[in-house]
């Protein structure tokens, strides 16, 4: 069995995001990039189908700019057995039609049977990538799995509702997107370390897929028509005890509109 794993490189959790004001994308520079722990997790469910099915291939695939073969490598140490990265300067700022576009292209080239994902990003959060990869693959979905149960012919999940818990199963080739419950990620050891630096990472333009995209090739997008940077935060006003506090809060409350 051959299985895909997306992967994306995010700003640093922990770190300050910002957008550009000019262009109304992410200033990447303003913080460090880093792998989407949620890819971790699924490259983690992959990792352990492998441990006991040996055949197993697993590639791990992203899209992004040139420096995000440091996600891949990340993954590469976990125990994926290559990885592959489209990157092209045309790509800059594509939307999630243009992204799903182009790691379907992808997907067909590395001809995968399983393809795993996280259900959300730290970054943007849209949470509907691996649905639109899914409809243009024309296979089934499996949402949002707390758990992941793997054959060489289906895969059968536990997903989780408002007010219910569901079975889900699926014949392969399938899609499916995985939550943080699904497991933790292995630590990379020194051995897995050096031995990543050996493996295959291939690095595809939109001429290597035999499609155009990005964002000149949309049809229909969205354009920033201004920008401007979130004021500081000031502080609130001290109430002094001075027999007047009820007064004074109440009045506060009331012209804030809060009452």
């Amino acid at each position: 069995m051959k299985i895909a794993v997306l992967a994306k490189q995010v700003p640093d959790t922990w770190s300050d995001r910002k957008l550009d004001l000019v262009t109304g994308h992410l200033d990447r520079s303003a913080s460090d990039a880093v792998p989407d722990e949620i890819n971790e997790r699924a490259a983690e469910v992959a990792l352990k189908y492998k441990d006991s099915h040996p055949g197993t291939e697993i590639v791990a695939l992203s899209m992004g700019p040139e420096d995000a073969d440091k996600t891949l490598r990340k993954l590469l140490s976990m125990g994926v057995d290559s990885a592959v990265l489209v990157t092209d300067p045309v790509l800059a700022g594509s939307d999630l039609v243009q992204t799903a576009r182009v790691l379907h292209a992808a997907l067909e080239k590395i001809g995968a049977d399983l393809v795993l994902a996280g259900n959300v990003s730290t970054d943007g959060k849209s949470g509907v990538l691996p649905a639109m990869i899914a409809e243009l693959r024309g296979q089934a979905l499996v949402p949002g799995a707390d758990r992941l149960a793997i054959t060489d012919t289906d895969v059968t999940a536990t997903v989780q509702i408002d007010d219910a818990v569901l079975t889900l199963a699926t014949a392969l080739p399938a899609v499916v997107s995985v939550t943080e419950k699904i497991a933790e990620p292995r630590f990379p050891n020194f051995k897995n370390i050096m031995a990543a630096k050996k493996k295959p990472l291939l690095t595809w333009s939109l001429d290597d897929l035999g499609i155009q995209a990005g964002p000149e090739t949309a049809t229909v997008r969205s354009v920033m028509v201004s920008a401007q940077q979130k004021p500081a935060r000031r502080a609130g006003p001290k109430i002094l005890d001075d027999g007047t506090a009820a007064s004074q809060l109440a009045a506060f409350l009331a012209e804030s509109r809060l009452i």
